[in-house]
């Protein structure tokens, strides 16, 4: 397929911060080392990069299984990953299938993927994926060329997006947490029940990328907010599933590595409940009466730029649900050198967005954050890859 100029602005906002690795109680990120990209395998020439795999053709078969997909990718050392915290799902995924787990470091764009210096490379679903499909503005056009492999269909799937705050300040301010919750989920329910609607709320909230690729975003993270790991249909929206977590927990302590030895020891300890209350989810779902809020004027820091994957949060004040709530709540973009964890914990902000993994490795180091709602239920993670034609 021929290369097409790109000009992206639409980064994963899951990409923008490294995981929190702590030591002590301090916020210091963590330090990832990953298999850099030599000076053969960064080639552009798609000639000397093309995979010459088993089954013949300049890409792979399109009835290829995933094992035969990932081990010639592996043997070649092109497996892409921006290493910022969903790499253990990866890593994961080649541990499953006899593989090293080392990976090239994926830029913030899907250059590297169209230019053939990597043969699988990470994209979410609601975001690079879509980049690489479509042929809007920023987009590479591949439309059906390409195939994934899903990480919640290969049993190796961490959650993602949750909304989290520090025990300190849930336990201060039950009524508050409780009503937050309540109101961005009523925010998620609208957007997920009017993904267009929702798209446009967002783009004219300061969008960071465009209207054409916000609505396709909108329209995969409902998949990621209504779906679960196995493919099910959820209902109860932002439920924190106990198997869901499990698995995330269990991967984090395989994978995480930490650099402090004490913190190191204590990932290998906790336990779900050191990182999630699952009891305000279920005062704010149940319709109960909710008492006056302790604190009116609270903030959420979102991981990125404002896009359809904090949708349900611009949706609720947009509607009013905040307001009708009792609550006055600020919306926070991220970006740039914001750790999301840092920022709650310091009390910068009272909420924020982040990966269930960034919790458990913020916690190991001596931050007390706990999940109160866990709003994507499967990971949008997926590696493509291009098929012959």
């Amino acid at each position: 397929m021929k290369k097409q100029t790109k000009t992206l602005t639409a980064m994963a906002v899951t990409l923008a911060l490294t995981t929190a690795a702590v030591t002590g109680c301090a916020g210091n990120k963590e330090s990832e080392t990953v298999q850099e990209t030599s000076a053969a395998e960064s080639t552009t020439s798609k000639e000397a990069a093309a995979p010459k795999t088993e089954t013949g053709g300049e890409y792979y078969l399109a009835d290829a299984t995933a094992q035969e997909v990932i081990a010639d990718a592996a043997s070649k050392g092109k497996i892409g990953n921006w290493g910022l915290g969903n790499e253990y799902e990866v890593q994961a995924l080649l541990t499953k299938y006899g593989q090293d787990t080392s990976f090239l470091s994926q830029a913030f764009d899907m250059d590297g993927f169209d230019d053939d210096s990597i043969l699988l490379a990470s994209a979410m679903t609601f975001n690079e994926l879509g980049l690489v499909k479509n042929t809007y503005k920023g987009g590479y056009a591949y439309g059906d060329s390409v195939k994934t492999i899903d990480m919640n269909d290969e049993g190796v799937a961490m959650l993602e997006d949750n909304i989290f705050t520090t025990r300190e300040f849930a336990e201060a301010n039950p009524n508050t947490v409780k009503a937050f919750v309540r109101a961005s989920m009523k925010g998620w329910e609208y957007a997920c029940a009017n993904p267009e609607e929702a798209a446009e709320i967002v783009f004219h909230a300061g969008s960071s990328v465009s209207s054409d690729h916000q609505a396709y975003m909108a329209e995969e993270v409902v998949k990621l907010v209504e779906t679960d790991t196995k493919g099910n249909k959820v209902t109860d929206l932002g439920n924190m599933d106990e198997e869901a977590f499990q698995q995330t927990l269990d991967l984090a302590k395989q994978y995480i590595k930490l650099d402090d030895s004490a913190a190191a020891q204590k990932l290998q300890t906790l336990t779900l409940d050191d990182f999630r209350d699952t009891s305000y989810w279920k005062a704010a779902m149940s319709g109960e009466e909710l008492g006056a809020p302790e604190k009116t004027d609270i903030s959420i820091q979102l991981k990125w730029l404002p896009q359809a994957q904090f949708m349900g949060y611009y949706v609720a004040e947009a509607k009013g649900y905040y307001k009708d709530a009792g609550l006055n709540v600020t919306i926070t973009p991220g970006g740039g050198d914001i750790g999301e964890t840092t920022a709650v914990n310091s009390g910068q902000v009272d909420f924020g967005v982040t990966w269930d993994a960034n919790l458990i490795a913020a916690n190991a180091g001596g931050m007390d954050l706990i999940a109160v709602a866990q709003v994507y239920q499967r990971s949008g993670l997926v590696l493509v890859y291009k098929v012959n034609q």
